[in-house]
């Protein structure tokens, strides 16, 4: 299915801004569909022949979570005309909200019509009084279950009637603020209407219940909802902050949500102005309970912390036995044993690699490509060459969890040393090893294939040597690349000739979830 853009795009000639304006609608229009107790459509007159009878095109739909649906069906993407769409055309051409009409039925439900136009209004347009009708909203309410409506639903429905009046006028939704990425707290988690004074004169239970929490035992209604963010807040410069948010929403201005904390309890409050036909009414606050889930969140931030210490702490020792295993080798007279820690204080600094990254990362995954790089760079200036060989990296190893990072590390760490001290080896002090014919290179490629990556190792050098078996080598090296390739890393590994000179390495390493 089209998007909304997609849809307005194809089939009318509306502007970037007010396409903009029907997604910021789409993005926030739950709240007055939850209110209405009515399903939302947005629909747009499409382009058309002239002096042809008008159609139009529904773009979004909303169902309410407070009453049953009057659509089973999508109906986005639907191009209606003719006697169906009498009350959109009224809306579109007489710039109301059209309210009369006899119930519909769709199948076996009867529905009740309404039709609200949509203007996007900017500061040119309050300073000339006009702005252009650019879509319809269709508000559709299922009767099947109509009764004598309570309190709670009364309330819902006068500030319904309010916010469909500010999307007629085009002061509704208001602009997001930055950071802002959802419409919450929801209809259903807790409402609180305010008169022009800023006293209460309606409180959900759900908004009772969430006041409760932070300290408030009393009724709400009759109280100085500002006030009380004051005397409740744990914080005064947060109570104070809160209180100004709620005195400006009364003033008319939309103002970023807000979070108060009191008695270890947060409640999530968001005020928006009532401004039906540009006169400010009063405000609506919705709230919500997120104790629980910022307490889960400061767990999960703890958790997060430690682990990255763990990680941290990790390198330093590992750098620390890497510094005394360089310091013992030095000691060390006989040069297969030197030989043989300067080969450990590698294998244990490519792990600490992999380890500092983790201790910078919010998760446990760290991004490998650089990882690579500094792999690579390290084993051109510790291998024992005569030659200058260049270290290249093609494709991309993304982002991998810890627990193949640190394996496929120390299997590239002895790749690229194998392959660069055997591909282009060091000359002894009596025997002289000619030069490769072209300059050496050792290149690393990387690609993912079905939940599989892929990489190669190559060079330019002199080959594997005749008779060399990979399975049955006994090179201290080549065991540990063996045993990691297929054990840790559950994967394959082959070592061959290359056609064109010189030797690689193909590993296959599955991503699939372990």
């Amino acid at each position: 299915m089209s998007t909304l853009r997609d849809l307005v795009e194809e089939h009318t000639t509306l502007s970037p801004a007010d396409i903009d304006h029907l997604h910021r609608l789409a993005g926030d229009w739950q709240l007055l569909s939850d209110l209405s107790f009515a399903d939302l459509l947005l629909w747009v007159p499409i382009k058309g022949e002239p002096r042809q009878p008008r159609e139009f095109l529904c773009v979004a739909q909303v169902r309410p979570v407070t009453a049953p649906t009057a659509y089973q069906d999508d109906q986005v993407g639907k191009i209606v005309g003719g006697p169906e769409v009498a009350h959109l055309e009224v809306a579109l051409t007489q710039e109301r909200i059209w309210r009369e009409g006899d119930p519909v039925w769709y199948g076996d439900t009867p529905a009740r019509h309404e039709a609200i136009p949509v203007r996007l209004r900017d500061a040119t347009d309050l300073e000339e009084g006009y702005s252009e009708v650019i879509a319809v909203i269709g508000r559709d309410t299922n009767l099947s279950t109509a009764r004598t409506p309570s309190q709670l639903e009364l309330n819902y429905l006068t500030t319904a009637d309010d916010l469909a009046q500010m999307v007629s006028d085009g002061t509704f939704p208001p602009p997001r603020h930055p950071g802002e990425t959802t419409s919450a707290p929801r209809v259903g988690d807790g409402i609180i209407r305010l008169d022009s004074s800023g006293k209460v004169t309606y409180a959900s239970p759900n908004a009772q219940s969430a006041y409760r929490r932070l300290g408030f035992n009393s009724h709400l209604v009759g109280e100085e909802l500002a006030n009380l963010a004051v005397r409740l807040s744990a914080d005064p410069l947060e109570g104070n902050d809160a209180a100004e948010r709620i005195l400006s929403s009364l003033r008319g201005e939309f103002s970023p949500r807000m979070e108060v904390e009191a008695r270890g309890a947060t409640v999530l409050t968001r005020a928006l102005p009532l401004l039906p036909a540009g006169v400010p009414i009063g405000a609506l606050v919705l709230v919500r309970d997120v104790t629980e889930i910022r307490r889960r969140e400061r767990a999960l931030m703890t958790k997060d912390a430690t682990i990255r210490e763990i990680h941290h702490r990790v390198k330093n020792n590992l750098q620390t036995v890497a510094a005394l295993l360089r310091l013992q080798a030095r000691r060390v007279d006989a040069v297969e044993a030197r030989m043989a820690l300067e080969e450990s204080v590698r294998r244990v600094a490519s792990i600490a690699l992999v380890h500092e990254t983790l201790s910078m990362s919010s998760d446990e995954a760290v991004e490998f490509d650089g990882i690579v790089d500094r792999v690579a760079t390290a084993a051109t200036e510790v291998a024992a060459t005569s030659y200058p060989v260049r270290m290249r990296r093609e494709g991309t190893f993304g982002v991998l969890p810890a627990e193949i990072a640190t394996s496929l590390v120390m299997v590239l760490n002895e790749l690229l040393i194998n392959a660069v001290e055997h591909g282009f080896p060091a000359a002894d002090d009596d025997e002289e090893v000619p030069a490769p014919a072209t300059a050496g290179e050792v290149v690393v490629s990387a690609h993912r294939f079905r939940k599989q990556l892929h990489v190669t190792v190559a060079d330019n050098g002199q080959g594997l040597p005749e008779g060399f078996k990979f399975e049955g080598g006994k090179r201290l090296g080549l065991q540990i690349v063996r045993a990691l390739a297929t054990g840790e890393l559950r994967g394959s590994i082959e070592m061959r000739n290359r056609a064109g000179g010189g030797t690689e390495a193909v590993l296959v390493v599955p991503l699939a979830k372990r």
